[in-house]
């Protein structure tokens, strides 16, 4: 046999091992997608704020496919979020996002189940461009439609990858919100607390502008928030003292706005002191940072131990161990994380936290949230065109007016401790 004929031979053996494999491959591919098409399926479609995005998930709570495009950098560079451009750009990304996610999860529009998209609260412009999205995806393809209440996506996330059994209390902590609320269903909120000016994020983010961290090398890119847990870890939490919060009533709402003016009122002060012009640092950052940290987490604890204390008089909770649930862009920063989890310990809780990608605004929230009213067959809109948009909207049934009621002091506060650090703060 010539060496002709037996490259032949090699060559003919290895095409038909190759095409039988591409014919398993095309088999597996049909037998996969046709498994998909079986099963409830739900597009998430998130675009509240600066980021859009979009996901498909499974019954399971399995991500078959997402996509995110976030405006983080540009509103970054423009010291804070435009709606207007915020607006302009979800328009831009919204058809490749929605594609994207779609492609990946190796599904079409006809093999959802249904179409879920974020109604409530957020900035009207930016919510606007997904319900328009999301209800002409529903019409085209005949699809029923889900709105969605962000808070209430964000505090049923954790629900895909930890078993966490209704009710349990859930504390949600970003940019634009803070509240306290007990969780009886996936359509059941019961609203103990919430912000009453600047949510903690924002104290964090504008706390940061001032204080210049950008210029930092290394912290360019981060957001307010990271940038200041960033410098916190190389200064002493107990070097300057911020006042504790008192309001006039006891209850569990939040107030950051007189932490971030006296924070903007020390910066200038030791930008004085040390003779501080144009992009320089003042060199008690670090300190600074930790000390202001220190005083947003010790805020929001105390409201905390408060929530836990009514909702155990209250019998809202009766299992234990009973389920605590952080989430929110804020629930990121591990010493805020570390503050709550002490707390948890104190009464009882066992502390879940989604995983970091999932506490930040996504489109795989937004998802799971409409698979959970999808399965109990709760939220299910009959009338497309009704929906509406709203900036503002409380995650469920007020009972802050029952919680200033019943009056319930804090006899004995949790005493933060720092990593392994044994300084306690003196409480009042």
């Amino acid at each position: 046999m010539t060496c002709r004929c037996i490259l032949r031979c090699v060559h003919d053996n290895i095409q038909r091992k190759t095409n039988k494999w591409n014919s398993l491959h095309t088999q597996f591919r049909y037998f996969h997608v046709t498994c998909q098409k079986k099963r409830p399926l739900v597009l998430g479609i998130e675009s509240s704020c600066d980021d859009t995005g979009a996901a498909i998930v499974d019954e399971s709570g399995h991500i078959l496919g997402d996509a995110l495009y976030s405006q983080h950098l540009i509103h970054l560079n423009h010291g804070g979020i435009i709606p207007p451009i915020a607006k302009d750009l979800h328009i831009k990304y919204i058809n490749p996002i929605v594609s994207q996610a779609l492609e990946r999860a190796g599904v079409t529009p006809k093999d959802l189940s249904a179409i879920a998209t974020t109604v409530k609260p957020g900035l009207p412009m930016s919510l606007m461009v997904g319900l328009l999205y999301g209800t002409k995806m529903a019409k085209e393809h005949n699809k029923p439609f889900i709105p969605i209440h962000h808070m209430q996506a964000h505090a049923l996330t954790v629900r895909m990858v930890e078993k966490v059994n209704f009710p349990f209390m859930v504390f949600l902590v970003s940019g634009g919100h803070c509240l306290l609320a007990v969780v009886k269903d996936v359509d059941e909120f019961y609203l103990l607390g919430n912000e009453l000016d600047d949510a903690p994020g924002e104290a964090l983010d504008k706390v940061a502008r001032r204080l210049k961290l950008r210029n930092i090398p290394g912290y360019e890119t981060l957001s307010g928030g990271g940038a200041i847990e960033k410098m916190a870890k190389l200064g002493d939490h107990l070097s300057i003292r911020f006042p504790v919060v008192m309001t006039q009533t006891l209850n569990c709402n939040f107030s950051f706005a007189g932490l971030k003016q006296r924070a903007q009122e020390i910066i200038q002060e030791e930008e004085q002191k040390y003779g501080i012009v144009a992009d320089e640092i003042i060199p008690t950052v670090a300190n600074f940072c930790a000390s202001f940290q220190y005083a947003v987490a010790r805020h929001m604890i105390r409201r905390l131990e408060r929530a836990l204390i009514y909702a155990e008089a209250k019998g809202f909770i009766p299992e234990r161990p009973k389920s605590m649930v952080l989430s929110g862009g804020v629930a990121c920063n591990e010493f805020i994380r570390d503050a709550v989890r002490q707390v948890c310990n104190k009464y009882d809780y066992e502390l879940f936290c989604p995983p970091p990608k999932l506490c930040t605004d996504n489109g795989i929230m937004i998802a799971w949230n409409g698979m959970e009213k999808w399965i109990a067959g709760k939220g299910i809109t009959k009338d497309i065109d009704s929906i509406t948009v709203e900036n503002k909207s409380l995650i469920g049934k007020s009972l802050i007016e029952d919680v200033e009621n019943t009056r319930i002091r804090l006899r004995n506060p949790v005493k933060l401790v720092q990593n392994k650090d044994a300084s306690q703060e003196t409480t009042s």
